[in-house]
């Protein structure tokens, strides 16, 4: 009996080759001859840039993939990534010149034998303290003083430091193409000109104008936001979050950046406006920027406007416009036809979210791939995880929104409790009396960590109230000196480590040295 398995993936970009690259490599689909995977590539369709960031779980995707981090790097005008600067979402800038801003980094709390410091934090004086982040880790340090996350004799993917990386969206799929090829995977190009279904509802064929008919077992739509598959063909329902996630548009550009001496952040940064924010992410040679908005709280004419006020006067942009609606397919998975990536879902660009999204769905259709027997067995499983981890995503960045002082009607709105998620109000009322912990997620279906909303909880400026349990953290003493212990860490580090632009530079002359290691 032919137990043949054909998977026919229908779109390119990084959702397209990342999912034929995982899974040819997950499947060994070069020593499988009963398993195959094609993918089919449209040469009309651009990629579409949002964000440019990802969050570190790609190390592990890249590392699994075989592909050399050196390597990656060069070919991507890569950067390193240790987490994000949030500027002006708590409270507007003042008349004064006064601005807030705090760090989220990937490195989580610093903790010893099983004791936070988080307690101890919280019951610090607020006028004196440091701020979370700088409190309870290095990286804030580390990142803010231009450094980068590791040394250049550390090599593939490893280093001191958490990170994640900012590259060149259409370079990154070209990279995972050729790992994608090597694998095993067949590459067509050619135009999409119809999907024909069978008689149970299932896709029986797609049609190509370059290549006729084209057969699968299992169909994976990485078409992006057209969704040409699950949704044109199949008609699965868009599950819109609009009503909590209030952005619907981004306008993008691409600035050269100055200069070799220039700094290169080795972090997002994100900065609040009237009705959205801007991202600007340092890559080698350039910085992407981009302006996300509220169309019912911005004229288009205004986000312009404010991105140019941005990135100052004298320097020419062309920004690229996209609209989008934030939401998901609750079902992502119907018969024989899965969607990754934009055509699953879009959120928006806070927060890197859009790749980690793709890395998880393809590795839990990796897991769940049924080598035999009904190729649509895993949808409902596949599902049930996708949907969890997408309202999980949603409660975590409205949590960046819902917190803040401002007064503009975008922000306003965001507080109103109507648009808060019942989940994350119930959160908030406990967190009042307690700090996150990990007990109130469940690892599998999230994203980020209880320490990552700490990171914004503390952030923004959210109280949680120790007082009256005061003598329950009798320790006082040996935390300060945890305190001191983490500062006096993050003073030698910038010491001890490269500045982020000196080490990308020596990652694309010399990639990593080994000789440089300390004797």
């Amino acid at each position: 009996m032919d137990h043949r398995r054909r998977i026919l993936i229908v779109g390119g970009g990084a959702a397209g080759w990342l999912t034929a690259a995982y899974l040819a490599r997950s499947l060994r689909i070069a020593e499988q001859t009963h398993l195959e995977i094609t993918l089919l590539e449209s040469p009309d369709v651009g990629i579409i840039g949002v964000g440019e960031a990802t969050f570190p779980t790609i190390r592990a995707t890249l590392q699994f993939l075989g592909i050399d981090e050196g390597r990656f790097i060069r070919e991507t005008s890569a950067t390193f990534k240790q987490g994000i600067r949030f500027n002006d979402w708590a409270w507007a800038p003042r008349a004064d010149g006064q601005r807030h801003r705090y760090f989220h980094p990937f490195e989580a709390p610093f903790s010893t034998d099983g004791t936070s410091l988080t307690p101890y934090w919280l019951l610090q004086d607020e006028a004196t303290r440091a701020p979370f982040a700088e409190a309870m880790t290095i990286q804030a340090r580390v990142a803010e003083a231009q450094r980068a996350p590791k040394r250049p004799h550390e090599g593939n993917f490893s280093g001191p430091l958490n990170y994640a990386y900012h590259f060149d969206a259409a370079k990154l799929a070209n990279v995972l193409a050729e790992r994608a090829r090597e694998l095993g995977v067949r590459h067509l190009q050619g135009l999409l000109t119809g999907v024909a279904l069978d008689e149970t509802g299932a896709i029986a064929s797609v049609s190509c104008q370059q290549h006729g008919t084209l057969e699968a077992d299992l169909y994976i739509d990485c078409t992006g936001f057209r969704a040409e598959l699950i949704g044109q063909a199949l008609n699965s329902p868009f599950k819109s979050v609009r009503s909590t996630l209030f952005a619907d548009r981004a306008l993008a550009c691409k600035i050269v950046q100055d200069g070799p001496e220039t700094p290169i952040q080795s972090f997002t940064v994100a900065t609040a406006h009237q009705a959205g924010w801007i991202w600007d992410i340092g890559l080698n040679g350039a910085r992407g920027v981009g302006c996300v908005y509220s169309s019912d709280h911005m004229a288009d004419d205004q986000a312009e406007a404010a991105l140019r006020g941005y990135v100052g006067d004298g320097v020419e942009i062309t920004p690229r416009s996209l609209a989008f609606d934030a939401g998901y397919r609750q079902k992502p998975w119907i018969k024989n036809c899965v969607a990754v990536g934009l055509s699953a879902g879009f959120l928006e660009p806070l927060e890197s979210t859009g790749v980690v999204l793709i890395e998880a769905a393809v590795a839990i259709i990796a897991e769940l791939f049924p080598h035999n027997g009904p190729i649509a067995a895993p949808a409902r499983r596949f599902n049930e995880l996708m949907t969890a981890r997408y309202d999980n995503i949603i409660t975590f960045l409205k949590l960046h929104y819902c917190l803040s002082q401002r007064t503009e009607p975008f922000w306003r709105d965001n507080v109103d409790e109507a648009s808060i998620p019942e989940r994350l109000i119930d959160l908030l009322e406990q967190w009042r009396y307690r700090p996150p912990t990990r007990y109130d997620f469940t690892l599998d279906l999230e994203t980020f960590a209880f320490f990552n909303y700490q990171y914004i909880l503390y952030g923004m400026g959210f109280k949680t109230d120790l007082s009256p349990g005061r003598a329950e953290f009798p320790d006082v003493a040996g935390a300060e000196k945890l305190f001191a212990k983490i500062r006096g860490f993050g003073e030698r580090a910038t010491h001890d480590l490269p500045s982020h632009r000196d080490l990308i530079a020596q990652i694309n002359q010399f990639g990593f040295d080994r000789s440089l290691e300390p004797a």
